[in-house]
């Protein structure tokens, strides 16, 4: 099985053109990936190991497709979203981080 995550971004990308999903309508792929979303909250919820790695691996493949849909790529979604987190500092409040709110 190939472990490299941009080998198998790829794999994905052209298993949906394959498909012709990447030409679908990109909010159909918006609430594939909510119900996606909602099994990996109930995976997290119900303490279940194998359908959280099932969950969270699904969302990734809706995300890749979405992104494909609209014409972005997901890595450059993932680096715009570090770039803002990256040097951002806060606190830890029950387990959740704050941010220190700027200027």
């Amino acid at each position: 099985m190939c472990k490299d995550l941009n080998k198998l971004t790829s794999a994905i990308k052209l298993w949906s053109t394959d498909r012709n999903l990447h030409t679908q309508d990109h909010k159909m792929q918006t609430l594939k990936f909510g119900e996606e979303a909602g099994e990996l909250f109930k995976a997290v919820v119900k303490n279940d190991r194998d359908e959280l790695i099932d969950a969270v691996g699904d969302t990734y493949v809706t995300l890749v497709i979405l992104c494909q849909q609209l014409g972005v790529e997901l890595s450059d979604c993932v680096n715009a979203a570090y770039g803002e987190i990256k040097d951002r500092k806060g606190k830890l409040v029950g387990g959740t981080f704050i941010k220190e709110e700027s200027g």
